[in-house]
């Protein structure tokens, strides 16, 4: 079984980082001193769990995480600082401080390094996540002692329903938009007052003519979509307000 650290500081590593093409040291005091992170550590980066689900869920719940008060989100692999990186940018991952435990010291120290060495891979991290407060772990989310890469409690929503246990997510939104829009700007800020963050797609950037009328059946902007479910424009939008 894997022991939680809960209760007790993180380990003092120094993590050799590269940043802007130049080496960075960078010390656990720097990442968790007076502040609110959460970690999920996981076997390696460009792996299938951690790349379709780990990471990527972590990443869109940043801002909701930041407004629970989480200062940082950073994920910890047993990987060089090269590979971090370049998984970083493959992913997108903008809301998300990866660190290379490229000698699994810290993980070491948290104990839950594992051989994987049936895969080729050395010796990596158990999958798991923690909340750490000011250089102490509160809480620890550790996968079960089981065959195989188990992934059932690490998980960004497990980890956020610790946090705020009565926070209702709202549902995602896109809307498709283009520059000098008035309509596009009054649903935008229907959006906003309502709560919703949203992804916007810009004609002529993101999407063509030709794209708006296979997805919305219409030549006008703004569309908007709530939920997978098609709104409309922004009369539309105010109208399901309305409702």
């Amino acid at each position: 079984m894997f022991a939680s650290k809960e209760g007790q500081a993180v380990p003092q590593v120094t993590f050799p980082t590269r940043q802007n093409n130049e080496w960075v040291n960078v010390t656990t005091d720097e990442i968790f001193k007076g502040k609110t992170v959460v970690v999920f550590s996981l076997p390696g980066a460009f792996t299938p769990t951690c790349s379709s689900t780990h990471l990527p869920r972590y990443n869109e719940l940043a801002a909701t995480f930041a407004g629970q008060g989480v200062d940082e989100i950073v994920c910890i692999s047993v990987n060089d600082t090269f590979v971090m990186n370049a998984w970083k940018a493959d992913q997108e991952a903008e809301n998300i401080t990866v660190i290379p435990d490229g000698n699994g010291e810290f993980t070491e120290g948290m104990g839950m390094l594992v051989e994987k060495n049936d895969l080729g891979f050395g010796k990596r991290s158990w999958r798991y996540s923690m909340l750490v407060k000011d250089g102490v772990v509160e809480k620890m989310f550790i996968e079960p002692n089981e065959p195989g890469d188990p992934f059932k409690v690490s998980d960004a929503d497990t980890m956020l329903n610790y946090i705020a246990p009565n926070f209702a997510e709202k549902e995602p939104v896109s809307i498709i938009t283009k520059p000098g829009c008035p309509y596009c700007v009054k649903a935008k800020n229907l959006l906003t007052a309502q709560g919703y963050d949203f992804e916007e797609i810009v004609m002529g950037e993101n999407a063509s003519i030709t794209s708006l009328k296979a997805i919305s059946g219409r030549t006008t902007v703004p569309q908007v979509f709530i939920g997978g479910k098609h709104i409309g424009g922004s009369d539309d939008l105010e109208a399901h307000f309305s409702k």
